[in-house]
């Protein structure tokens, strides 16, 4: 078996300057939990995970820590994930470069892929 034997046929994707919360209205109302970021030369630019929409300020679920952990974390780290729970647009919480395969891309090698590089979505291109 391959790819083409198990993927999805119908793919809902969002632009790069899509709202997040758009992202996430797609994602509830297709039951899907991922999205391929496309742009406007309809290029695959990123993936949005629900993940990616699990800590956000506007829901109150962005991560809290005491604040004496705040010193022994790196400031980028800090402002990293600041970002991220405050972010408005998709190209700032996709993860970029997503690993892809091809139709013809053997099972086996899907699944040791996934393994390897512990992911649960991979892009058909």
């Amino acid at each position: 078996m391959k790819a083409s034997d198990v993927m999805a046929q119908h793919i809902v994707s969002v632009k790069p300057d899509s709202s997040v919360i758009v992202a996430a209205q797609l994602m509830l109302e297709n039951r899907i939990s991922g999205l391929p970021v496309i742009d406007s030369n309809r290029r695959l630019v990123g993936i949005v995970t629900e993940g990616g929409l699990l800590r956000r300020g506007e829901i109150a679920t962005e991560r809290r820590r005491p604040h004496w952990l705040e010193f022994f974390i790196s400031p980028g780290r800090l402002a990293s994930e600041y970002v991220r729970s405050h972010a408005r647009k998709v190209n700032e919480i996709m993860t970029v470069e997503p690993q892809t395969i091809t139709e013809e891309t053997p099972l086996e090698q899907i699944v040791l892929l996934m393994e390897k590089k512990r992911v649960k979505r991979l892009p058909v291109i």
